[in-house]
């Protein structure tokens, strides 16, 4: 496994390999570069034979804040279009991969996970919180609907009615409270 990622820490410990998202400045929030890195990681886990789980984290003080708004507007305001869809299918394809991979892939998340860093949390098979842990889907903020498989991902592991008040809302919730609505497998102490 390639371990010089500019956004990405890959370490493997026997047959677990932990990624660990790491813009910590920006509460690890997703640009293009660090997305690509996360996509192409994650293909090549899946790939080979010697990783048997997947461990996802953020540095710092988050799993990360979501999207960087700053990244979009740059490219907004630069020469390159932006089409949302093809943008949301580079986050689909990550998904995709995770989802489909043939090994467990843990979500451990500390401080906040917002957005699309919260739905990726979601995609995963286990997710372990922290007792600082914030799940936030933020998307009605800027006048979004969940994406990256958000709105599946919520429904099924919280229900219909817990899943549009996230959605609708975009109020916190807490590391336990996400332990008892089956959002998260476990809330653990931070240390």
């Amino acid at each position: 496994m390639r371990t010089d990622f500019q956004h990405l820490l890959i370490q493997q410990d026997g047959g677990v390999l932990t990624i660990t998202m790491n813009r910590p400045e920006v509460l690890n929030a997703f640009n293009d570069g660090m997305l690509a890195e996360l996509t192409e990681a994650v293909e090549i886990a899946a790939q080979d034979e010697s990783v048997r789980c997947v461990v996802l984290t953020g540095s710092g003080r988050a799993f990360g804040s979501g999207q960087d708004l700053r990244n979009l507007t740059e490219r907004r305001s630069g020469d390159e279009s932006l089409r949302v869809s093809d943008h949301l299918q580079k986050y689909h394809r990550v998904v995709l991969a995770m989802r489909n991979m043939p090994k467990p892939v843990i979500a451990a998340v500390q401080g906040v996970a917002a957005g699309i860093s919260c739905n990726i949390a979601l995609a995963c098979d286990l997710r372990i919180a922290a007792d600082n842990a914030r799940f936030i889907e933020a998307f009605a903020r800027i006048g979004l609907v969940p994406d990256g498989g958000g709105a599946f991902f919520l429904t099924r592991l919280v229900g219909t009615g817990k899943a549009m008040e996230m959605a609708m809302l975009a109020d916190e919730v807490s590391g336990s409270e996400a332990e008892r609505l089956g959002l998260v497998n476990k809330c653990v102490p931070l240390a």
